[in-house]
């Protein structure tokens, strides 16, 4: 009875936020709304600050003050500033080994091939590999980002979709609201709009699988409208992850202050520092002279006129720390350190072996894996629900019953010699169909097409044999070229004369 009633209680809970939630919609409280709904901005805008170079905190130091004996203010010395943009350069090599190359599709369910094809005209049109490369740096740089699929009707009335990217840098607000399963129950969308008179005004749109409710901020209040959600799937995809740069924020703090004080040492001790022997000289030449002298008191006196202080060597302890720095930064963040060297290096090596010299971003790559083939499982279900309720109502019942499956693809192409030689073994040890080798094919860029082709080129085989040969030409074959005996006949041919014979009296 007490697992009935915590049962009974969780779900009255449920139902009592939605109908919470539902009042607070009906009678325009967006602004409670909001603050009953989970949001990333501050996060997001923290790590956009460590992202920009300019907002570094090495950008915080000062410059020096310079007095003389008597404290007066002679000059300022600018000291260096060098941010080192490593979480740009993090950010970028995590993005190539997740969809450096386009995610390939497949279509699993059958009778589905319609819908697949408009399936893919949909990630063409939408340009959904530039698209997903964009929200991943994205996330990747803030936290949050998101996809929104927009549906719309063109100039002739024909339904269309878009793709809209939503990240805070581009001026959004991610919204979420989610049930105790971390089941997502609606997303908002935040954003301004110049209108006329070059008036702002802020929107709140809601998406829910029923519904998108439009608001608007008015002077007095909110507007609010409803509209029927015809895909009946929540439009966006949401992408959430931590900081690719994630545990290795204040190594680089420390990499860019070393760095950056080098850099003032170096200024100090870079150009050498004249040291003159009054007693010997007699004058000293201005700065910009041409033609410049130095007169010494006596013809002896040259070589103790003057001489230079040099700085022969930095300190080894210093770029010891510079170089151990950049190695930990890297290697913590599963970054590989991809430099001139290493690409000379690595040029002749096959797709297998650049994997294992890149083993750190593979490692980075496979967890990434994790959270996006559920989105793009979530992109997959949108995509044929978009297709089937709004841009081809005629290919519902293919929508419903269309499964795709989708492959990351390698970020430096594939050993396409050792995948076929893989294929082949498969194909002669009779474990792979040869329908599964042309979908594996790497040299295969469609594979349905290919199997059309394949067999258009045998029903053209066909046709020209029963040209030839007649209906019977399929199941005659050569022996269509003889005289019409039969193959019994032929053999009696080859046997010797008292065999002949024999045979011909059983046959009377």
């Amino acid at each position: 009875m007490q697992i009935v009633q915590v049962a009974t209680n969780l779900i009255n809970r449920i139902a009592g936020r939605k109908q919470e939630f539902d009042e607070l919609l009906a009678s325009g409280d967006i602004s409670q709304i909001r603050s009953k709904m989970r949001t990333n901005g501050s996060e997001a805008t923290a790590a956009m600050r460590e992202y920009d170079t300019e907002t570094h905190e090495v950008m915080s130091r000062k410059d020096k003050i310079l007095t003389d004996k008597k404290g007066n203010r002679r000059g300022i010395q600018h000291l260096w500033k060098l941010p080192i943009p490593y979480q740009a350069y993090i950010n970028e090599i995590a993005l190539v080994f997740l969809y450096g190359r386009p995610v390939k599709w497949s279509q699993v369910s059958e009778g589905t091939d319609e819908a697949f094809a408009k399936f893919l005209d949909v990630i063409k049109r939408t340009r959904f590999n530039s698209k997903i490369r964009q929200c991943k740096r994205l996330a990747g740089k803030e936290t949050e980002s998101a996809m929104l699929f927009r549906v719309f009707k063109d100039n002739d009335g024909t339904p269309d979709v878009q793709i809209r990217v939503l990240a805070k840098s581009k001026g959004d607000e991610i919204y979420t609201r989610w049930d105790q399963y971390e089941n997502l129950i609606s997303v908002a969308w935040g954003y301004n709009v110049r209108e006329k008179e070059d008036k702002v005004v802020y929107h709140f749109d809601i998406f829910t699988p029923e519904f998108i409710y439009r608001c608007t901020k008015k002077p007095l209040g909110w507007q609010v409208e409803r509209e029927i959600n015809f895909i009946g799937k929540i439009p966006i995809i949401l992408f959430q992850q931590e900081k690719e740069w994630d545990g290795v924020g204040h190594l680089i703090n420390r990499q860019e202050w070393i760095i950056s004080r080098a850099a003032d040492t170096n200024d100090y001790f870079a150009d050498p520092i004249a040291v003159y022997n009054i007693d010997v000289i007699k004058n000293l030449p201005e700065k910009g002279d041409v033609g410049k002298a130095l007169y010494t008191n006596t013809k002896e006196g040259v070589d103790k006129a003057m001489a230079y202080v040099t700085w022969d060597n930095a300190p080894q302890s210093k770029k010891d720390e510079i170089e151990l720095l950049d190695a930990h930064i890297l290697s913590k963040s599963f970054t590989p350190n991809i430099t001139l060297d290493t690409l000379k290096s690595i040029s002749q090596l096959s797709a297998k072996a650049l994997r294992t010299v890149m083993m750190l971003a593979d490692i980075k790559a496979s967890k990434r894996k994790e959270s996006h083939d559920e989105l793009l499982d979530r992109t997959g279900s949108l995509i044929a629900a978009i297709i089937g309720n709004v841009l081809d109502v005629s290919l519902k019942s293919q929508c419903d019953e269309l499964s795709v499956s989708h492959e990351f693809q390698e970020p430096f192409g594939e050993d396409i010699e050792a995948d076929i030689k893989n294929i082949t073994a498969c194909l002669d040890a009779e474990i792979m169909s040869n329908e599964t080798a042309i979908e594996k094919n790497p040299l295969i860029a469609d594979a349905a097409l290919e199997k059309e082709r394949i067999k258009a080129e045998a029903d053209e085989r066909l046709k020209q044999q029963q040209s030839i040969f007649g209906d019977n030409g399929a199941e005659a074959g050569p022996q269509s070229f003889t005289d019409g005996d039969d193959e019994e006949d032929d053999e009696d041919e080859k046997k010797p004369d008292d065999e002949k014979k024999s045979k011909k009296a059983v046959k009377k």
